[in-house]
Formats: structure tokens, C-alpha cells, sequence
């Protein structure tokens, strides 16, 4: 069937062993920025597993603008146009920043190096330093920037805004936004919810493996009733 989903995801399942952790998502991702929000042990990870090939889903297909990439190793899904924020940053300990930026660049596109020390000027700053000697919030710029290199299509974040300054935080909205504004996909996946809210334009929430609702961000914004059942939030109480 034809749709204009750049990212499509039908019936997925994916396993640990024995433990099954996703029951057959269904998801779509155009051009409208989307969110994936719900509370930790949900299966939002293992969704941004499956999606770039790092643990192979058991039944259903992804497909990424009209291919199949059941198979695929994760190489292969960044050289179609995917790049991936993980969860906990993945910085080398061993490499500098400049290095990092080095081994990902894809020359041609709108993003350079120079453009990430232009986004990120602490980068430019810290180029010769080692992953290990930097803060968090610098991991975040140098995981974003190494994914920006690609020149994607599609952006996904997995908790980028964890243990970060609110001052960073916001810094990473603001980036969001001007990801989307070119044209890139972006697939956020956070359990920060205002955080979420604040830098997409769709929702959707994971419970037990599965989607269970997707809405518009302000919908979900003015329903605490939704907000309790799906995401533990009472009333006036961040997430």
C-alpha cells in the first residue's frame, strides 16, 4: 500500500532470550517531528534497537522509505540516511573530539565539521580533548554532531536529554527544532516529557511493548488523565 511514511514499522516483535519486549508495534514516521514517551522498562530502547539493526526483531518489517531493512546490519541503515543518538552517548574514551568527528563525516551535505564547531562552539574548544575528559552535556553535543555528520534523513534520539543541566536541555530542544526546520526526519524517544513536548509536534506512548495511543504534543499537554495513566504523572509534576 502507498503512504508517505518515510519510516514504517509493522507488527514487531522483538526478544531478549525469553523475554519479549516489543508485541507489534505499528508506527509511522513523515515529516512531523514525533516523540516516543512512556516510563522506563516500556520498551522505548529496544525500539530504537530494532530500528537501527543492533538486536534483530523476531516478526513484522521496518521499512525505511519504501525498503525492507530486516537484515541489515546498523552500517548499512546509516549509509541509507538513519543516524542514531543512543542512550548513554557511546563516546570513545579513547578518541578525541576531533577524531570522533573525523571517522563519521560524509562530505557534501549541510553539515561539516566545521558546522558542528559552529553549532557547538564548546566542541571546537575541546577538540583535542579525549571522550573521557568530557562533562556530559559535551558527550550529548559530540553524540549529536557524530550523528549529524551522516547528513540523515532521519534523526533518533534515545534519551538525549537524560542527566543533563536544564540549561543543556533546553540547548538540545532548541537543536531539535532546527534539525526538523531542514527538513530531517526526527524520531525523539524520552521519558522527560516536557522535554519532549517542548521539541516535537506528535506523540506517541509505549506501554508493555506496545503503542497504545498517539496524539498531537498539545493533546497530550492538556490531558493529565493521559499523562497519569501512561506516563505515573499526577498533576503539575514534571516528567
Amino acid at each position: 500500500m502507498a503512504t508517505d511514511a518515510l519510516l514504517e514499522i509493522r507488527g514487531v516483535d522483538l526478544r531478549y532470550g525469553s523475554s519479549h519486549v516489543l508485541h507489534g508495534v505499528d508506527l509511522n514516521l513523515g515529516t512531523r517531528p514525533l516523540g516516543i514517551l512512556g516510563r522506563n522498562g516500556m520498551g522505548k530502547t529496544s525500539l530504537c534497537n530494532a530500528i537501527m539493526g543492533l538486536h534483530p526483531h523476531s516478526a513484522g518489517e521496518i521499512r525505511f522509505d519504501g525498503v525492507d531493512m530486516t537484515g541489515l546490519p546498523p552500517e548499512k541503515r546509516a549509509q541509507m540516511g538513519i543516524g542514531y543518538v543512543p542512550q548513554g552517548r557511546r563516546v570513545f574514551r579513547s578518541l578525541t573530539v576531533e577524531e570522533h568527528l573525523k571517522i563519521v563525516e560524509r562530505k557534501g551535505g549541510a553539515w561539516s565539521i566545521d558546522r558542528v564547531y559552529e553549532t557547538f562552539p564548546r566542541l571546537k574548544e575541546r577538540r583535542r580533548n579525549l571522550g573521557n575528559r568530557l562533562s556530559g552535556g559535551e558527550q550529548q553535543m559530540l553524540a549529536i554532531g557524530r550523528a549529524l555528520l551522516l547528513n540523515p534523513r532521519l534523526m533518533v534520539l534515545d534519551e538525549p536529554t537524560e542527566g543533563l543541566a536544564p540549561a543543556i536541555v533546553s540547548d538540545v530542544i532548541d537543536l531539535i527544532e532546527l534539525i526538523a526546520s531542514e527538513g530531517i526526519a526526527v524520531l525523539l524517544v524520552e521519558q522527560n516529557m516536557h522535554a519532549a513536548l517542548a521539541a516535537v509536534q506528535d506523540v506517541a506512548l509505549m506501554v508493555g511493548g506496545e503503542v497504545v495511543e498517539r496524539m498531537t504534543a498539545e493533546a497530550l499537554e492538556n490531558d493529565q488523565a493521559m499523562q497519569k495513566r501512561h506516563l505515573g504523572l499526577e498533576p503539575g509534576q514534571s516528567g
